[in-house]
């Protein structure tokens, strides 16, 4: 990846010496020189981009790293859109193949998420999209660049931990590891995903009074490319579909929804840890106070969201599953067989050896064990606990910090 943003002299030439970033248009035009293909496909991009880089540029404090990186990032958005683009209309069946009863795993952050998925995309039978496949969902396309593929994105991954060291620890992955759904959904440049990496508060703004619709429908159009068609179903995470909940549930009618659940006070200082350890290598300056006052209000609207969507009804009850994180973390594959039975799916026996050799390998999902103080980003814990009591009552979840 360092080595693609030094070749690349002429754009390097201009961030450094200049202040003001491309347009939306101009990033188009240089996508469209850089691959010859011109077709982005059949949602509109350029109103979305432009929202984005204004944000990114006038709000997240960019350093040089930052800036040059957030180009090539988009850089590498656009060129997978066209890429995808050139496939379909080489191929319109692509976008007729089905997505039929995905499972989406949602929740609190921090609450066992990615230790679930990782399990579930243990079942052969289940499609789980990993990183690589995400930043070059077709690495044979002429246009991916050199030696596109899971190697090259391991080295990629290699550089940037060399940049946040600390990251393993926090949230340890890697080119083979199963991708959230928020990289999917940034093709559209209608993303959370943009949120987290980056201090851009308008773009939030601007996101959330324009929905997630479309998002989401690119997110379909990514499955549609990437699913193995051995595969009986595709298997999707990330906590920040709590936030698109209706759109998620009107481009995938027939999902079948895993909640996961913990204690806040243990999810919020963890959440506001990584937001800082992802932001750092690219910002100037990082206000861990904003930070925390950030994801406190996030995930108290979330935690509000996943209340009303089963008080609501928004899925049918054989549609959802709840899972507490102490309840995964003590008995992760009696977790996974309940899973199944409720959807009523074959729990093999070659399955369960499979889980059982991960469960093995690394019994938490490799994380370490990380305490975070509340003050560290501006947090009370007593009014956190006001402002959850809602959530943990209605889903009893069970305290796991305890205020002195």
């Amino acid at each position: 990846m360092f080595k693609e943003w030094i070749n690349n002299t002429h754009g390097i030439a201009r961030l450094a010496s200049s202040h003001a970033p491309l347009s939306a248009a101009e990033l188009l035009s240089s996508a469209r020189a850089k691959t010859r293909l011109h077709d982005f496909g059949p949602e509109p991009i350029e109103d979305a981009l432009a929202q984005l880089q204004r944000a990114v540029h006038e709000e997240a404090d960019l350093n040089l790293f930052g800036r040059v990186s957030t180009h090539w990032d988009i850089l590498r958005l656009l060129t997978n859109l066209l890429i995808l683009r050139d496939r379909e209309l080489a191929d319109p069946a692509i976008l007729q193949r089905p997505v039929t009863q995905p499972i989406f795993v949602l929740g609190m952050p921090r609450s066992g998420s990615s230790f679930l998925h990782s399990l579930l995309a243990e079942d052969e039978t289940s499609f789980a999209p990993r990183c690589w496949q995400a930043i070059y969902p077709y690495p044979d396309h002429p246009a991916a660049g050199r030696h596109a593929g899971p190697r090259k994105v391991q080295r990629q991954f290699d550089f940037f931990h060399r940049l946040a060291p600390e990251l393993r620890d926090v949230h340890p992955f890697n080119a083979l590891t199963p991708q959230e759904c928020t990289e999917f959904t940034a093709h559209s440049f209608r993303s959370l995903r943009f949120e987290t990496i980056y201090h851009v508060p308008s773009y939030k703004r601007w996101v959330k009074q324009a929905g997630h619709a479309q998002g989401h429908r690119t997110h379909r159009r990514f499955l549609q490319h990437l699913q193995d068609t051995r595969a009986t179903r595709c298997v999707l995470k990330s906590p920040d579909h709590v936030f698109a909940m209706d759109a998620l549930r009107e481009v995938y009618p027939d999902a079948r929804v895993i909640f996961t659940h913990r204690d806040p006070l243990k999810v919020l200082p963890s959440v506001a840890r990584l937001t800082e350890v992802l932001r750092r290598p690219f910002a100037k300056h990082i206000d861990k106070d904003v930070i925390g006052a950030q994801i406190s209000a996030d995930w108290a609207y979330g935690a509000q969201q996943i209340v009303a969507a089963d008080t609501d009804g928004l899925w049918p009850g054989q549609h959802v599953f709840h899972v507490h994180y102490k309840t995964l973390t003590a008995a992760p594959l009696d977790t996974i067989r309940q899973i199944y039975d409720h959807f009523e799916l074959e729990f093999t026996p070659a399955f369960r050896a499979r889980l059982q050799e991960q469960i093995d390998r690394k019994p938490t999902g490799g994380y370490g064990k990380n305490v975070y103080p509340f003050a560290d980003f501006g947090l009370r814990p007593e009014e956190e606990r006001e402002r959850y009591r809602g959530y943990m009552a209605h889903f009893g979840i069970a305290e796991e910090v305890v205020i002195q």
